[in-house]
């Protein structure tokens, strides 16, 4: 596989659109975005479209190059394996994956040297608690979704509630879905300046407008949030558990 075939380029036409959009200096960023067996796409497609979109090298990390089946039916080559991984990534994604995953202790070992590495994360969703386990959170502000942010004490963090982005230094955490534009395009800004980022958000025609505003526990109302509660509660209790041993294992070497 050709470098252009990696990274989206093999075409006249996406190398033309790409080549708008490049840094001064012909400065590609360097993008590393997390995906194993069951991550879910959603958590990171943000990422993938906002640093796409100017042209940036992205790297798809796993442990081999073999198809992986994010949920619900993705299909996925990853393009980079974790011994190939740039030590000099501009950024370094993870969204939500399963409790198994996060439970593997080379996944979690991945991220406390990538982590380390890597000149900034974005951790969508449940990824915030992948990067906690990997101790990178401690004392740093973060958030996650509605159902685990109170989760995020047991890993060093500060909890912050809500639906925003949150910045930490170098770390940028949000909610599921959209919060992964979102973040990505603040980072995007911070990295290029606010007009690329601008135009990014611009050419992606970004603009959520939810159809039934129930996307948050408050705006979806106490029956509406509890049911969402117990579809997630055997899945976050799973995610807490793993997340917190990785953790322990990180604070106690």
């Amino acid at each position: 596989m050709t470098d252009e075939q990696r990274f989206g380029l093999s075409t006249d036409s996406m190398r033309a659109l790409a080549a708008r959009f490049e840094p001064p200096g012909g400065c590609r960023l360097k993008i590393g975005i997390f995906v194993c067996p069951g991550f879910i796409p959603m958590d990171i497609i943000g990422a993938q479209s906002v640093f796409g979109i100017v042209g940036a090298e992205i790297h798809l990390i796993w442990k081999r190059i073999e198809l992986v089946e994010g949920f619900p039916a993705y299909p996925t080559m990853p393009t980079t394996r974790f011994e190939d991984c740039p030590d000099d990534l501009d950024a370094l994604v993870v969204g939500m994956i399963p409790p198994e995953m996060m439970a593997d202790p080379e996944v979690i070992d991945f991220f406390v040297t990538q982590g380390r590495n890597a000149k900034n994360i974005i951790a969508t969703c449940s990824g915030t608690l992948v990067i906690g386990a990997a101790g990178l959170l401690r004392g740093r502000r973060a958030t996650s979704n509605a159902n685990v942010v109170a989760y995020l004490s047991d890993l060093g963090a500060i909890p912050v509630k809500g639906s925003d982005v949150v910045v930490d230094g170098n770390i940028y955490t949000s909610g599921p879905a959209t919060g992964s534009f979102d973040a990505s395009l603040i980072l995007l800004g911070h990295l290029l300046g606010e007009e690329v980022a601008k135009l990014a958000e611009l050419t992606l025609e970004y603009d959520p407008r939810p159809p039934f505003k129930t996307g948050t526990p408050e705006l979806a109302g106490p029956e509406l949030a509890e049911r969402a509660h117990l579809a997630m509660l055997d899945v976050n209790t799973a995610y807490h558990r793993a997340a917190v041993t990785g953790y322990r294992r990180q604070t106690s070497a």
